[in-house]
């Protein structure tokens, strides 16, 4: 079998349905005993580690968050995709999502909140940036 490029790789995930692509990284979590989700702890904590100058700071803000407004009608996939955002269990997950309005994530930074309301917004919630 010929060794595939990352460029390839992607190329061939691009081709994936969502749920395909779930059940993928199941899957390659399963086989090399690794989780693909990256800790929630690591964007809280950043804003706080800021300093310097502050009128840059009131200008531009660098912590956002990512709220789930309204579910739509594919609520399966919304549950889904905030489990994957936010490591909770379905029973967790299903909560949060039946709850809307409800804060999915606090204090991301700025590209990982637009990446969660894009991945949110594809499974039919309606999300809001704060």
């Amino acid at each position: 079998m010929a060794k595939l490029s990352t460029a390839e790789l992607i190329d061939q995930f691009k081709e994936l349905s969502l749920i395909e692509l779930s059940d993928f990284v199941k899957a390659f979590e399963e086989t090399f005993e690794v989780t693909a989700a990256a800790p929630a702890a690591v964007a809280v904590a950043a804003p706080a580690a800021g300093g310097g100058d502050d009128a840059g700071a009131a200008e531009e803000k660098d912590a956002f968050d990512v709220v789930l407004t309204a579910v739509g009608d594919k609520k399966i996939q919304v549950i889904k995709e905030v489990r994957a955002l936010t490591n909770l269990g379905l029973g967790e997950a299903k909560a949060l999502v039946d709850e809307a309005p409800k804060t999915v994530l606090e204090g991301a930074k700025k590209e990982d909140a637009e990446k969660a309301k894009e991945v949110l917004e594809a499974a039919g919630a309606t999300v809001e940036l704060k």
